[in-house]
């Protein structure tokens, strides 16, 4: 079962031996990792080692193959609902104004409307996006459609948060800018945060710790703690120095 943090409390999320397959592929092998409240990590590894997998596993959009996921120490076979997730795209409805996409999550589980609306209205300009809430995703800039995306997995009021790649589309300036802007909502809510990325100064940049998978059947490599202080700085030469030994461990 989950093992506790620092404070008695359960582990936020934990693999125990997880393994999936796909048919005949396996895509993720004997995953043992437990998150710890509060705690950001960072999933690298080559494409098609299992990053995604594992993150819809928690999720509850995939079932293991064999081994559980235990969510505040209980293995749970439905986790549909149980934390709150983002998946690549930003996935923005586009009839949708954006205090309305962003009020969709807890629509769906069962908040109350008008709750939502005024809650979703208090938290808009917190994400940066005050006086938008009438406009629609096609009048949004790219970073202004991924803090919308991310105010609606937020609105799932759920402390576990799970980010599939969420960075990915945006260009570099933008991207730099959403990474400080997500470590100032992470450190402001105490969410304890999952997120999968190809970037790997990314991952040294955000994380607490990296776990690294390797080629499929992605196994883990190694889970690296950071070795800076936060705020960080990206100027700072242990940040590229641990960013190489990691890709390093990628690249075997």
């Amino acid at each position: 079962m989950a093992t506790a943090d620092g404070r008695g409390m359960a582990a936020p999320l934990q693999f125990e031996n997880v393994s999936h397959a796909y048919g005949q592929i396996t895509s993720v092998q004997n995953i043992n990792l437990t998150v710890e409240r509060g705690e950001f990590v960072a999933l690298i590894g080559p494409s098609g080692s299992g990053k995604s997998t594992l993150i819809k596993m928690a999720a509850g959009l995939e079932q293991p193959t064999s081994g559980y996921v235990a969510i505040n120490g209980q293995r749970m076979q439905n986790r549909l609902g149980q934390t709150a997730y983002m998946p690549q795209s930003d996935a923005l409805l586009p009839w949708r104004t954006v205090l309305e996409n962003v009020m969709l999550g807890a629509e769906i589980n069962g908040n109350r409307r008008r709750e939502t609306r005024n809650r979703a209205r208090d938290m808009l300009a917190q994400f940066g996006l005050g006086g938008f809430e009438a406009m629609y995703p096609s009048q949004l800039s790219g970073g202004m459609r991924q803090r919308a995306a991310f105010l609606r997995t937020f609105m799932m009021e759920r402390p576990l948060v799970l980010l599939d790649e969420p960075l990915g589309a945006l260009d570099a300036i933008t991207r730099a800018e959403i990474q400080d802007w997500l470590l100032g909502v992470w450190e402001h809510f105490s969410y304890t945060v999952v997120m999968v990325t190809h970037d790997v100064q990314e991952a040294v940049y955000m994380a607490d710790r990296v776990v690294v998978l390797s080629a499929r059947p992605g196994q883990i490599v190694t889970v690296a703690p950071v070795a800076l202080s936060r705020p960080r700085d990206r100027a700072t030469p242990t940040l590229y120095e641990q960013a190489a030994a990691l890709t390093a461990a990628i690249t075997g």
